[in-house]
């Protein structure tokens, strides 16, 4: 047995096909915070922490804000903490270049320099360059942004704009799709700890006191304007935790972890939205990658291959803003369960709950006692902190510093603490789960805090198993259900004929839930009309 490389896995892929044969994909958040401006805790921090379940980082603390409100007694407080935070970034750019330069190492984990501008008028931007340096850019308002950004370009600076948390209203620092450039923002973020901007009824409302969403500001109006666009998720999480598991994720299409290549990515739309579980999604219409623009044609001959973290609900073919099919399990489970003596599973260790506020600290050893691992996926979380005001002193944020390497060849250990669940509402575990092959009548094997726990996986094969480590309100361990292969790893076909597209053309995207309430979404493709 070859033993897997104790650094980041990916999920094991074998399902590239068509134009994906010669690309891997990889995992990142282009969007996210630390202390560098208002946020909480180090750049290191951040960084380190991505660098424990992400192929790839930006940290992007916030720059300025042309057309901030004018000064008002009850909204002071918020002016004044971006004032401060706005100053502090600018006094440690020096040092933020040195340390993303620093990270960086192609082939191990890449790194891009970047910074946020505010805009209520258009939508804020998290402005990315291609490398670990450059200028935070002073400007007055979205068109002078976009100006800078061209003339980078003219001397060969690789910068983009990535509009993010799109949903709010126009106005209030949602998307305005009238100056909304494709160009300079070939990717725009649908998911994040604020929600989910796909359209009016999302998996994930928007919830922060910035308020709710609007459909004119969606994903959803945007194809129906037909502006082409990547789409991605990030967590836009700002306690130095990028990736912070369950609130959005980016994934692309390259053919290698380095900065070159995931850049392309990036700029060709070979990218898709996630929530959290690394799900690998490849979409073809008429043998094109998701992100393209084709020529009109009669016949869309639409191909998936999906390999989720976890059982597969559904999987939608989206149409110009309508449903156009639905794959369900029951397809699934009539062409591909069988039972096999070896099992091709993932096993997700879940740990926390207890009282609210109570630290728990983890040590954990888990693995399999026959078998395989193929990839360890780490699902790790940070602070649920936003703006100052939020802050809780009793919650120490070193708890978030959680670690896992490889422990021979079959078995990860980890260590972590938690909290507890702030309310019945918000999920605070901390996890990890295991890819695996493994003889069916093998267990499960564990210590958790000094605790061994063995479990059949014929026992998770059937359901999930949970347990506490002592009395009735102490933190507690979940093992979920073991899905079969056929629930997780989808092949679907479909073909749409037609006899003329909208005016402007088609769109097709593509939209995957899973039973553990897990995401993705594809880049649209755009057939142009005739």
């Amino acid at each position: 047995m070859t033993p897997f490389t104790p650094i980041l896995q990916h999920t094991a892929v074998k399902i590239q096909r068509g134009p994906y044969q010669d690309l891997n994909v990889f995992y990142g958040d282009l969007h996210n915070l630390c202390g560098i401006f208002y946020g909480h805790g180090s750049l290191e921090e951040a960084l380190q922490n991505a660098k424990e379940q992400l192929d790839f980082c930006s940290v992007t603390g916030h720059a300025l804000w042309p057309d901030m409100p004018e000064p008002d007694p009850e909204v002071q407080y918020i002016i004044d903490f971006h004032l401060e935070g706005f100053a502090k970034l600018r006094r440690l750019w020096p040092q933020v270049q040195k340390t993303m330069a620093r990270f960086h190492q192609d082939g191990e984990f890449v790194t891009f320099l970047g910074f946020e501008m505010h805009s209520s008028a258009d939508g804020d931007r998290a402005v990315i360059y291609n490398g670990a340096s450059g200028d935070i850019l002073e400007v007055e308002d979205l068109t002078e942004l976009e100006r800078k950004i061209r003339q980078l370009r003219s001397t060969g600076v690789g910068v983009i704009a990535l509009p993010h948390h799109i949903g709010y209203l126009r106005g209030q620092r949602g998307i305005n799709w009238d100056t909304y450039d494709a160009d300079i923002s070939p990717i725009v973020e649908i998911v994040s700890m604020h929600g989910c901007s796909e359209e009016n009824e999302n998996t994930r409302p928007f919830l922060h006191v910035m308020g709710a969403s609007d459909y004119e500001s969606t994903m959803a109006c945007g194809l129906a304007r037909k502006h082409l666009f990547g789409v991605v998720g990030s967590t836009d999480h700002h306690s130095a935790h990028p990736g912070s598991y369950g609130h959005g994720r980016t994934a692309v299409w390259a053919t290698a972890r380095t900065r070159h290549s995931i850049w392309d990515a990036i700029c060709q739309r070979r990218t898709y939205a996630l929530t959290g579980d690394r799900i690998a999604l490849q979409f073809t219409l008429n043998d094109q990658m998701m992100g393209s623009s084709l020529s009109f044609t009669l016949q869309r001959d639409i191909e998936l291959f999906v390999s989720g973290g976890a059982a597969i609900d559904c999987i939608d073919i989206i149409k110009n803003g309508r449903l156009l099919r639905r794959f369900s399990e029951d397809e699934q489970r009539s062409t591909s369960a069988s039972i096999t003596s070896s099992v091709h599973t993932k096993l997700y260790l879940e740990v926390g709950w207890g009282e609210r506020k109570v630290r728990t600290d983890w040590e954990i050893d888990f693995g399999i006692s026959e078998g395989e691992i193929l990839a360890v996926e780490p699902r790790f979380r940070g602070s649920e902190v936003v703006a100052p005001p939020e802050a809780d002193a009793s919650l120490s944020r070193e708890h978030y510093l959680s670690h896992w390497q490889a422990n021979g060849l079959n078995r990860v250990q980890l260590t972590t603490s938690t909290f507890g669940n702030p309310n019945n509402s918000t999920n605070a575990s901390q996890g990890i789960c295991l890819e695996v092959i493994m003889p069916r009548q093998a267990e499960v094997r564990s210590t958790i805090n000094g605790r061994q726990v063995n479990i059949p996986l014929s026992r998770l094969l059937v359901g999930a198993k949970a347990d506490r480590l002592g009395k009735i309100g102490t933190a507690g361990f979940r093992f979920n259900r073991a899905p079969e292969a056929w629930e997780f790893n989808w092949h679907c076909q479909f073909t749409d004929t037609v006899t003329q597209s909208e005016p402007g053309g088609d769109t097709y995207y593509i939209r995957v839930r899973q039973k553990n309430d897990q995401w993705a979404w594809s880049s649209p493709i755009l057939i142009l009309d005739d």
